[in-house]
Parts: C-alpha cells; sequence; structure tokens
C-alpha cells in the first residue's frame, strides 16, 4: 500500500537511536525527506551514515530539545532545505528509574522539562510550516505508562500522563489548521536503554534470558520485549495521509502489557 508519504517531509526529534532511528529508516523506505536531531554527534553521525541516505533525503543537526531557540533553527533549517514541513515525531526522552523515595526535587523538574520541553519547543517551531502542508501530522511518542503508573518510575509516569493530556489537548487546538495530533504509548521496546540497564544489574543471566524474565515480571501478553521498528510501523501509519481522519487518539504498542481500556 502506498501511504502517501513520498517526498513529504518529516522531522524526527531523539533520531541517532532506537525508536527515532527506526522511525527514520521506515520513512525513508516510504520516500520521504526526514530531518533528525540529536544530542550526541557522534551517535547522529554514526546513525546517518548507516541509513545510506543522500543530503537530498536526509538532513541531521546537533540539538538539545530543551533548547527552544536551537530547536526552532533546526526546524526552520529542515524547512528551507526540503521547502516546508508535513510531519512531526516528537520522540526525544527517556525513562527515569526511581520511586517516590529516590526522586528529588530536581528529578522532578528535570523530567517534567525534559517531556513537556520536548513536544512545546518542536512543536512552537513546526507549527507554522505545518499549517500550510496539505497533510499535516505530530506523532508524540508516549509510553504505557502514562496510562497505568509504575511506582519504580514515579516522575516518569506523572510526565507521560500529562503528556497524553497535552496531546488530546493539541489535537483540539490544532484541528483548524488541518494538523492532527496523536500518541504512540510503547511497553518494553528492546532499545540502547534496556542494554544498559542489562548491563548494570550484572546479574550473569544473558541478554536474551534476562529479557524473557523482564516481560514475564511485568505481565508483558506476548512474552518478550518489542522491536523498534515495529514501533515505527505505528508511527509511520498516523503520519500518512491515509490516517487523515485520525486525530487524538493513542495507539498502544506493548505486546500486551497495556490493561486500560481507555
Amino acid at each position: 500500500m502506498d501511504l502517501g508519504l513520498a517526498d513529504r517531509t518529516i522531522v524526527v526529534t531523539g533520531g541517532s537511536s532506537g525508536v527515532g532511528l527506526a522511525t527514520v529508516r521506515a520513512l525513508l523506505d516510504e520516500g520521504a525527506r526526514v530531518a533528525t536531531c540529536g544530542r550526541d554527534a557522534d551517535r547522529l553521525a554514526k546513525a546517518a551514515a548507516g541509513l545510506g541516505a543522500g543530503r537530498d533525503r536526509l538532513l541531521t543537526g546537533v540539538c538539545d530539545v530543551r533548547d527552544a531557540d536551537a530547536v526552532d533553527r533546526f526546524v526552520r533549517g529542515a524547512a528551507d532545505t526540503f521547502g516546508g514541513v508535513d510531519g512531526l515525531v516528537n520522540n526525544a526522552g527517556q525513562s527515569r528509574m526511581k520511586g517516590l523515595d529516590d526522586s528529588t526535587a530536581e528529578d522532578w523538574r528535570d523530567e517534567l522539562e525534559l517531556k513537556f520541553a520536548g513536544v512545546l519547543n518542536p512543536l512552537c517551531a513546526a507549527r507554522p510550516f505545518l499549517a500550510r502542508s496539505a497533510a499535516a501530522s505530530i506523532v508524540n511518542i508516549n509510553a504505557v505508562l502514562a496510562k497505568q503508573p509504575e511506582p519504580r518510575l514515579i516522575t516518569t509516569s506523572a510526565a507521560r500522563a500529562g503528556i497524553l493530556n497535552l496531546s488530546k489537548s493539541l489535537s483540539a487546538e490544532l484541528a483548524a489548521d488541518g494538523i492532527r495530533v496523536n500518541s504512540v504509548c510503547l511497553g518494553l521496546i528492546d532499545t540502547g536503554q534496556w542494554t544498559r540497564r542489562h548491563a548494570a544489574a550484572a546479574t550473569g543471566t544473558s541478554y536474551e534470558d534476562w529479557q524473557a524474565e523482564l516481560a514475564a515480571d511485568r505481565g508483558v501478553a506476548l512474552g518478550r520485549l518489542g522491536r523498534a521498528e515495529e514501533v515505527a510501523y505505528a508511527v509511520v501509519a498516523l503520519l500518512s495521509p491515509r490516517a487523515s481522519y485520525i486525530t487524538g487518539t493513542g495507539i498502544d504498542v506493548c505486546g500486551g502489557v497495556g490493561r486500560s481500556i481507555l
């Protein structure tokens, strides 16, 4: 099926690894032009080199989503290079493995700043260009934590819930400009965060066995962690003009760990 993304320009934040990188690759495979950013110049360059796309299809930039001016320069650069912006994927962010007693006031401030700046700064920069597109779409990468909090991730759970609420509000606010806003809520996805946690745990268990134990502990119905490309499929589908009547909703990509019916 032709998703209608060929020659459309999509901005993806946090595209140097994991879900962001998988999304960039999937979009390039669909013929889209992609602008992606990350905080680590070396990781971003390595990721871009592995994609094999020319400068006419792929633009990269070092950028921290908490820096509104830097985000604005990056998005404007993408619009100037490719002639506009048709889609935005807000992916930058991470999880903070802490409970209430371990979380400081600084942890709360940092978590809320990263999650909300990671959506609002790219949105403010891209909004004028999206409003001119005939198929404007925003996808916010979120987590099932937004709907079923995890005490071991208390600051992240709270921030994720706020972003899910914000996404719903934005879908109504931006509808008049023809901009759709949706969320993709992740479960346990096999990215660098989990490999680092496995290494830090130093259990002596293989990564494959550790994954299976983790999936069982968290109640993942499919019994495994998800793959980044499985998330990218949902993101690309929501960006597609074929999803033109879908806004204000969220898709869970979580292997059945989601227990909320809302």
